[in-house]
């Protein structure tokens, strides 16, 4: 009697809704690399924006639909290296690095090396976030988070732009703000991640107007409110360790 042949296990495919919006934000970004590029650093920089709103969505969807998988966990990382790393960088290379040229050739590399910093940075930051998944506490963030990090920089040109202001002339403030956002990103201070409370948690009616109020800030002028939300975030990690030093406060499990 012969066998029969046991069915061909079904090839593991991969959720599409959670990554569809991953790859939206693939798009974004790499749609902010090429706008840059032919000089529309506007739409570049709201392509960056656009990419950060897309990747806190497709993680929250994927947990809402129960369709995580380590698949959109690495697809996810991969974009954000993309929207985060690379869109960014490039961004402020073609606004007002590449410009360093002008005055020599030496200060010319140190333009591009910063904006490479900065992609460097980035995936060196993204690549220790997988590693310390489930070992640091979700309240915090070690190091600036990288969407925040691209926040500040894509913030801080379109500002620039809508102001009227070439990135020429500002070429050195435009070097620190990369350097200092790539340093953030790989140092040890803390962030708070506004995800690591329990979900039934209620918040003070502060927060409520608080969160309104940057809402219309931004409706009124994206520009300007974003790069002073984004900069106070990325100060807020400086003052919150210059604060526990000042208080001589024990060092915290983990920082």
């Amino acid at each position: 009697m012969e066998s029969t042949p046991n069915p061909r296990p079904r090839g593991r495919g991969i959720y599409l809704l959670p990554n569809l919006f991953t790859t939206g934000g693939l798009f974004a970004g790499f749609y902010a690399i090429i706008a840059a590029t032919q000089g529309h650093f506007d739409d570049a920089c709201i392509a960056v924006f656009v990419a950060a709103i897309l990747d806190g969505v497709d993680g929250r969807v994927a947990r809402l639909t129960n369709t995580q998988s380590e698949f959109g966990v690495q697809y996810d990382s991969l974009a954000d290296l993309i929207s985060f790393g690379l869109a960014p960088s490039l961004v402020m290379f073609h606004w007002a690095l590449a410009s360093m040229k002008l005055d020599g050739v030496t200060p010319g590399k140190i333009g591009w090396i910063g904006a490479f910093l900065y992609a460097a940075c980035a995936a060196l930051r993204l690549a220790r976030f997988n590693s310390q998944v489930g070992q640091v506490d979700k309240r915090w963030f070690i190091g600036l988070a990288s969407p925040a990090a691209a926040g500040l920089v894509a913030s801080f040109v379109w500002t620039c732009v809508d102001f009227g202001y070439q990135g020429e002339p500002l070429r050195y403030a435009a070097l620190a703000v990369t350097v200092v956002a790539a340093l953030l990103m790989v140092s040890r201070l803390r962030y708070f991640s506004f995800k690591g409370g329990p979900r039934n948690d209620r918040v003070p009616f502060l927060a409520i107007v608080v969160v309104l109020a940057a809402l219309v800030g931004i409706a009124i002028y994206p520009p300007g409110v974003l790069l002073v939300i984004t900069g106070g975030y990325a100060l807020s990690g400086p003052g919150y360790w210059a604060y526990r030093r000042l208080r001589k406060l024990p060092a915290e499990v983990g920082a």
